[in-house]
């Protein structure tokens, strides 16, 4: 049996210490290369000191450019098996020249979360108007999903919308969530106990416009009230590339601290009580209530900020809308420790049953192999899809070309 080969195009370099959205990707390319793929990543853009090192792999790394047709050159010498775009953007870019070069090549795009659904909530939320959904960026990324063989969904809520109010066909959507590991009694033995735990933290990439608006909120409407009933408590504000705007928002006197990047994610939220994350929008399922969850830490949360996350399950502490009440729940999960340490149950729960990695990944794979064996007919039940790739529709391309002739 031949190793089949995956191409893997980056939006970014992974910083899985950086986002969520670095994580999963990390995860997806672990899995690729457990199961024996040969894998080659390339992307456009610049590596930063964060950016994952793929070098104790076996990972091939290849500097692309973007408008160019030294891709074309890149795609015909690595001849992949499967190509993944790194979000719909990715799609646009490079999808027609993927097509054009490797046709018999599985096309996958990871979603990451809805950027139509995000940027909707986000402009309800700023304009304080019904959210629309069906924006010219749903018209281009729901266009991505029906030129590409699969997308995978990270959300379930996102798959349900994706099908019943867009009316896509089951069939090019996967649900792939985060993959993690079972969370053991021997890792809950090393979790830092109650009594030896202080403060509430919040922690998110400050790139990521919901994070930005949670600290706001979190600044001007939940301390003021939460500092009040617990005057000795802090409250700790992480994230990667805070701006000059997020460092005003310290005020040691009110023990609000902006901390930056966290070296580690997981051990800074370990040291602390709650994390609290009143988040007003947003899309997807946020790596920072998995990251609290796996170290035993409880959090308040809206029901934006755990959407998707939890099934049927309780939370692994409380999901709460209205601000008042938020810091009240706030307030007594910080102070009661049974009430905490049965938070902490919950979210152990949740892990164990909605992510542990060996759940999903044999059927994903099991999924790739039978696309791989019938991606003809697959394609075939996609006739929209194949409208859209049709070269009379494909403005991206000759968007592409155009840029690349400007640049020459």
């Amino acid at each position: 049996m031949t190793t089949k080969k995956l191409l893997i195009i980056g939006m970014v370099w992974p910083e899985p210490g950086s986002s969520a959205a670095g994580t999963r990707m990390v995860q997806l390319v672990d899995l690729f290369l457990a199961n024996g793929y040969q894998v080659t990543f390339a992307s456009a853009a610049s590596k930063s000191e964060f950016s994952y090192d793929f070098s104790h792999t076996t990972v091939a790394e290849q500097e692309i450019k973007l408008n160019d047709e030294s891709f074309n050159t890149v795609l015909k010498a690595l001849t992949p098996d499967i190509v993944l775009f790194d979000r719909f953007m990715i799609e646009e870019q490079y999808g027609w020249r993927v097509q054009q070069e490797c046709p018999g090549a599985l096309r996958i795009l990871d979603t990451e979360d809805l950027h139509f659904l995000r940027q909707a909530r986000q402009q309800s939320t700023k304009k304080q108007e019904i959210i629309n959904l069906f924006s010219d960026i749903a018209k281009r990324e729901i266009a991505a999903i029906l030129r590409c063989d699969l997308s995978l969904i990270i959300s379930e809520a996102e798959l349900n919308l994706l099908q019943e109010k867009f009316k896509i066909d089951p069939g090019l959507l996967y649900y792939l969530p985060f993959l993690e590991q079972q969370i053991t009694a021997d890792i809950t033995r090393k979790w830092i106990p109650f009594a030896d735990r202080a403060d509430f933290v919040f922690i998110g990439n400050f790139i990521h416009e919901p994070n930005w608006h949670t600290v706001q909120t979190l600044k001007t409407k939940v301390w003021p009230l939460l500092r009040k009933k617990l005057p000795e408590a802090s409250l700790n504000i992480y994230g990667a590339y805070p701006t000059q705007k997020v460092w005003q928002l310290e005020n040691k006197a009110e023990r609000f601290f902006i901390r930056g990047r966290a070296a580690n994610a997981q051990e800074t939220i370990a040291k602390h009580k709650i994390l609290l994350a009143p988040i007003q929008f947003g899309a997807g399922v946020k790596g920072k209530f998995i990251d609290a969850m796996l170290t035993g830490t409880p959090s308040v949360t809206t029901t934006i900020g755990a959407e998707a996350m939890k099934g049927s399950l309780a939370w692994n502490g409380f999901i709460e809308d209205d601000l008042t009440q938020f810091v009240e729940k706030a307030a007594q999960l910080y102070q009661r420790q049974s009430e905490w340490q049965a938070a902490q149950q919950q979210g152990i729960q949740i892990i164990n049953q909605r992510y542990v990695s060996t759940a999903f990944t044999d059927a994903f794979l099991l999924k790739i192999t039978e696309l791989l064996l019938s991606l003809t007919k697959h394609r075939q039940n996609n006739f929209i899809g194949q409208i859209l790739n049709h070269h009379t529709l494909q403005s991206t391309k000759y968007m592409s070309l155009w840029i690349e002739e400007k640049n020459k």
